[in-house]
Order: C-alpha cells, then structure tokens, then sequence
C-alpha cells in the first residue's frame, strides 16, 4: 500500500456494528493509474465509504458495484479504463486501467481472517493476504512472500490467479537529535507515511514549543530506542553530532537490523564513526548499513534541504534504489 491506511480496521468495525459491508482493492494497474496496487476503498451498505482506489474518479461505480455485490453475496472483478479526460481531472497527465476486487466481509472474506489480520496488523507483524481470483481460496500467509515483502509490493504472483496484498507494520522514524534539521524532517516524513519519534536527552532541545504535537522520549538513546522498539519497517537518522549520544542508538540499530540508518557528519567524521563501531565488535558488513554522511548527495546547504535529501534516500533505500 502507498502509505499504512486504516480500512481493514474500519471494515470490521463497520461489520461488527452490524453494517453490511465490502473490501475493495486495487489489485492491478496498467498507464498512469491513480492508485497504486493494494489501495484499498471502504463500502458501507448505506452508502457510506472510506478510502480511495482511483482518488475519485470510479469510485462512484465500485460503490454500485459493491452495493450489488453485498445485496447478493458474491466476489467482483471490476476493470475500468479510466479516460484522459477523467484522470486530468484528478491531476493525472494521461489515463490508465485500474482492476478492482469487491469482496463483502462475512460471506465471501470471512470475519475472522479479516479480524486475524487486523490483529497482526495491530502486533506489526507483517503478514499478506492470499486470494486465487478463479477458485476464491482465501488465507493469510505469514513468512511467505518475502521479496514482495520487502518491497512493500502488492500484485498477482507468475500464475496470474493468485492476488497477494502484503500487509507491513506502518513505518517508523526515530530521529536522535531535535536539532534544526529534525524541525524540517519530522513533519516531511509523517506527510510521507512515517510515525515519527524523537529522542534527545537534552531539554533545551527536546521542548514541545519546537516540535509541537510530536513524541519526545528525554531518555538516553539506547533506553528510548528500546522503549519505542526496532524492527525492518524502522528507520533510524541520527543528527545531534555527538558520539555520548549518537552512538548507544546506533548500537542498538545496527543490532536490530532496522531498514535505514542515517547518521549526520563529515567524511571524516564517519570515519571516525566507523572506527568506534569496529572497537565496538560489529562487523564490517553491519557497519556498511550506515548511511553516512546522510542523505543523498544533492548539494543540500541549509536544514530544509538536509531533511529532503534523508528522506529521499529513505526512500531509496525502502523501495531498493539504493
């Protein structure tokens, strides 16, 4: 999915409060399509809806559609073509085709694996939803699918049939340092679909007057970094230029095996960075996850440009650019 949205979670509320209700889901997509596979739109049977597949311009006909689907119980495959004239009008250059699954929750997804995913989505536990689109064989696979996974890429396996929509933990950003940089960074990563978190021991620069409305752990960084937990869908971006503080939260990330690591200074500085990491016991393998100096290399001056560059290479790294 673009970004960890909530509509598994609200298709069981709806469900469970007693509201007819259908999943649809973007499980293919051709040109220059609004959403992207694994996008995912909300039905009520009153109506009602949550979600987007196209960002507006069929959803008015998967609502039809799914409304139907709910009334008689069954699965729909939708195709649509969307035209140049209906994708300019949301912001698209050309149009495209979109496939759209319709699946009403209870007699065709059953409640309890809806629920089963919720939970583990809810555990972050990463975990993809099955569907064979010619026989309706439905589960939930857990350690399968690893290389989709990892790319965070929904779509049909080599026998055309088999849908999988990979369901990742959201992702996290742990920043180290509440310096000037973290001020432009955080707001840019939660736009990009990343809860953030800070951590700085230091009160004059861990104030909510700077960071308003963020969370703000003033433990020592190895201790808040274990607080808010580590994991493959975590990055981690130091940027407080002191090894006392830098250094026990890049620990504790390297032996974590969190996707990215980030870590604020010059050439020498890293390098210097490197040489404590070896006295330390990691191995050179390990040490190599650190990207230092941060971010990409796009002649970022001042602290807006600094974030831009991180989180481009952030996401780099993420999608397997890097």
């Amino acid at each position: 999915m673009d970004r960890f949205d909530n509509s598994p979670e609200t298709a069981l509320d709806w469900h469970s409060s007693g509201m007819p209700t259908a999943l649809a889901t973007v499980v293919h997509t051709w040109g220059s399509a609004p959403r992207r596979v694994g996008a995912q739109l909300v039905i009520g049977g009153d109506g009602r809806i949550e979600g987007s597949v196209s960002g507006g311009c069929v959803e008015g006909a998967v609502v039809v559609e799914a409304l139907e689907a709910i009334e008689e119980g069954d699965a729909r495959l939708l195709e649509f073509g969307v035209s140049d004239e209906d994708a300019f009008a949301v912001g698209l250059a050309c149009g495209g085709t979109i496939r759209v699954l319709v699946e009403p929750v209870g007699n065709v997804l059953p409640e309890q694996m809806l629920r089963d995913l919720v939970e583990a989505r809810a555990a972050r536990e990463p975990v993809a939803y099955e569907v064979n689109i010619e026989t309706g064989h439905r589960a939930l696979r857990r350690n399968v699918y690893s290389e989709r996974m990892r790319m965070d890429r929904s779509g049909f396996e080599e026998d055309g049939q088999t849908f999988v929509a990979v369901h990742n933990p959201p992702l996290r950003l742990i920043v180290v340092g509440a310096v000037h940089i973290a001020q432009a960074l955080v707001p840019m990563a939660r736009i990009a679909g990343y809860d953030p978190s800070l951590v700085d021991p230091r009160d004059a620069f861990a104030s909510g007057a700077r960071f308003p409305g963020e969370t703000i752990l003033t433990d020592w960084p190895d201790e808040a970094v274990a607080k808010l937990g580590l994991d493959a869908r975590t990055a981690v971006v130091l940027l407080t230029h002191d090894p006392k503080l830098d250094d026990p939260a890049l620990e504790s990330a390297l032996k974590a095996g969190v996707f990215y690591i980030g870590a604020l200074g010059s050439t020498r500085t890293h390098a210097k960075r490197v040489a404590r990491m070896k006295e330390a016991g990691f191995t050179e393998a390990q040490i190599s996850q650190i990207h230092g100096p941060v971010g990409l290399d796009i002649g970022a001056a001042d602290p807006s440009e600094i974030a831009v560059a991180i989180l481009a290479q952030m996401t780099a790294v993420l999608r397997g650019k890097a």
